[in-house]
């Protein structure tokens, strides 16, 4: 897959996936699943989970790593967001950051390649994106990057002894 070139901050490049970033991804997606709710996944999941996703080719399924003096420090990927064939146009995005590489502006360097592809993609529609809550940084990531929040479900995940609560934000691509 071709390059998306560099992003505002010469020394971060963010490129499509391939299977050689499987393992820098897995270590980034695990580390939150053994320390946050931004996943609510309770045990690690390595890198076959996201596999599938680097391989799938379907319009709007993008996976794209951020990465630095050949560190990858995050990524940001598209998919579906239900299986059947009348939300082929929605797709769910999400972004995950290695710990030292968050809140510095990583996560909207990410998004805005994701969603630039998103928006010319002539079947996707909408995107949607769910947040654990509490979560402020990446709640005001969503709406710098023109979501809305459109609701909230209390108590739908139970993850380090508590119940968590989803927001449910949602973005329309502009070419419709």
């Amino acid at each position: 897959m071709s390059s998306i070139g560099p992003t505002s901050d010469a020394s971060v490049l963010v490129r499509d996936a391939t299977g050689d970033d499987l393992p820098a991804m897995a270590a980034i997606y695990d580390e939150q699943v053994r320390t946050s709710v931004a996943t609510f996944d309770t045990e690690p999941r390595g890198a076959a989970y996201l596999s599938e996703k680097v391989a799938a080719t379907d319009e709007g399924n993008v996976v794209l790593v951020a990465c630095a003096d050949d560190a990858l420090l995050g990524y940001a990927y598209s998919g579906p967001f239900r299986p059947r064939p009348a939300y082929d146009g929605t797709k769910e995005v999400s972004v995950y950051l290695a710990e030292g590489a968050r809140g510095q502006g990583l996560g909207r360097t990410l998004y805005a390649a994701l969603l630039a592809r998103l928006d010319a993609a002539p079947g996707v529609h909408t995107q949607v994106a769910v947040i654990a809550l509490p979560n402020d940084a990446s709640v005001a990531l969503h709406l710098s990057c023109g979501f809305e929040r459109v609701g909230v479900l209390r108590e739908v995940g139970h993850k380090f002894g508590r119940y968590v609560d989803t927001a449910w934000y949602q973005r329309m691509s502009p070419h419709d």
